[in-house]
């Protein structure tokens, strides 16, 4: 999966971009929410990448899995009008922090969306992982940190309950390849890094990477 988070401009065009502004790594300054599309397609990252559209992410990577975070709730109906022109729904999966977000989504998209947990699923979860009874939520996957809040999260026993009732453990943010190799070695479904290069290798060496 490539990742992205998606923000909204101020006349509605939904942004493949990680900052709510340009100001960090950009040419141009300006909250996203408050700057029509046209004036943000003349900023450029590090003077010389446009910030892409979804649509332009969409139709240029055909065959490309997107893991999509929305920033805020005006952009989730835009999103979900996105996903369906393009018909998108069996190559994206979408995570947030926001439970409100995840469930407004579910319920316009359907069944046939892809989710992760929320925080609140999440925490619902790791209790289930202790044994303690707790309901269950309407998410295919666990995309979490090792540690939250000072404490193991993932851990053989939390991975096990998950695989148990369906669903995969995605953890973040994981660069170094040591670490990449022990969550592996437990039974991780998936890792997010910020060093692309070094996942490859590790996974080139354990011989599961696919060209």
């Amino acid at each position: 999966y490539l990742e992205t988070d998606v923000h909204l401009t101020a006349d509605g065009e939904v942004l493949a971009f990680h900052d709510p502004s340009l100001d960090r790594v950009t040419d141009r300054t300006g909250r996203i929410a408050d700057l029509a599309a046209a004036e943000i397609a003349k900023a450029r990252i590090s003077g010389t990448e446009p910030i892409p559209t979804l649509d332009s992410l969409l139709e240029e990577f055909t065959n490309a899995c997107i893991n999509i975070d929305p920033k805020d709730d005006r952009v989730v109906e835009p999103l979900a009008n996105t996903l369906r022109r393009h018909n998108a729904l069996d190559r994206i999966c979408v995570g947030s922090f926001s439970d409100r977000r995840l469930h407004r989504l579910r319920r316009i998209l359907g069944e046939n969306l892809c989710s992760s947990a929320g925080p609140v699923a999440t925490a619902l979860f790791r209790l289930q992982s202790f044994r303690i009874p707790a309901p269950t939520g309407a998410h295919d996957c666990l995309q979490v940190p090792v540690r939250q809040a000072g404490m193991l999260l993932v851990d053989r026993r939390f991975i096990d309950l998950a695989h148990r009732q369906g669903l995969q453990v995605h953890v973040w943010t994981i660069d170094d390849p040591s670490e990449m190799n022990r969550l592996l070695d437990l039974g991780v479904d998936g890792l997010m890094t910020d060093r692309p290069s070094v996942l490859r290798k590790v996974l080139q060496q354990r011989g599961v990477w696919a060209d």
